[in-house]
């Protein structure tokens, strides 16, 4: 069992994180209303090759969760003074959903920081900006996490995953469960706010970009516009909808493992 650490922002919010393994380090950040156990499937075949980093965004997991909107500059900071705590010069980075939004925010302005990275299942905007703020009303006013996590599931997975009982749908769903809500809160707002669509073409680190067919949250063609924007980027859609680190494990794996290794 990997032991959980914590370290202190400069604002004062305590991040958990845990690491894994050796070589290179590979940075794993998480998608929205989960928490780092999310890359649980994939830990031992990535630390096998890299030291493994993974951590909870402020907000989720076993992170502060401090009330307040939060911005992505605020989410990408956390990333490096998690760093320089650690002495860690650069990484690899990986982040799926909201952790591929902090990944293009670290690759447009902490280059130096970044060796290779892949964006999987994102977007360099997501809107409107009503959306996000009736979420933010709706999770802040609930009694519980039911309904946020009704709605994750639906947005993460296939029918096929949902029909019936399964453990990793489940996984997701405690975790959902789990989030605090002024953490989500926190977090949609930074979605809300966020705008990378014309600076990500400044990024400038290898990077593959992985996107779902069928994913409706953040399109296929939010992936496909990444990619045409970052020089040299490359393009990975698999037939998926969101979570594609669990509803296509091989596919992923490979196409990550062989863009970081290659």
């Amino acid at each position: 069992m990997t032991d959980t650490l914590y370290f202190t922002t400069r604002d004062g919010c305590r991040i958990a994180y845990q690491l894994a393994g050796a070589g290179p380090v590979l940075v794993l950040s998480n998608s929205i209303a989960t928490n780092l156990h999310m890359w649980d499937r994939q830990l031992a075949e990535f630390a096998g090759s890299f030291r493994v980093l993974r951590y909870d965004l402020r907000g989720h997991g076993s992170s502060d969760a401090p009330a307040g909107a939060y911005s992505l500059d605020r989410l990408g900071r956390d990333v490096l003074e998690l760093l320089d705590a650690l002495q860690i010069a650069r990484v690899h980075f990986c982040g799926l959903s909201l952790g591929g939004f902090v990944g293009q925010w670290l690759g447009i302005h902490a280059p130096d920081r970044i060796e290779r990275l892949i964006l999987s299942n994102t977007s360099p905007h997501l809107g409107p900006a009503s959306y996000f703020d009736e979420q933010i009303r709706t999770v802040l006013a609930a009694s519980d996490m039911s309904a946020a996590a009704d709605m994750f599931m639906h947005n993460w997975f296939p029918a096929s995953m949902l029909a019936g009982p399964n453990q990793t749908v489940d996984a997701f769903r405690a975790m959902v469960l789990a989030t605090p809500p002024q953490g989500l809160a926190g977090c949609f707002a930074a979605v809300r706010d966020c705008d990378l669509r014309r600076t990500v073409s400044l990024i400038t680190a290898p990077t593959l970009v992985i996107g779902g067919e069928d994913d409706e949250v953040t399109l296929a063609s939010h992936s496909e516009a990444i990619a045409a924007s970052i020089p040299g980027a490359t393009l990975t859609l698999l037939p998926g909808v969101h979570m594609l680190n669990v509803e296509r494990p091989t596919e992923f794996m490979s196409a990550v493992t062989r863009f970081l290794l290659n």
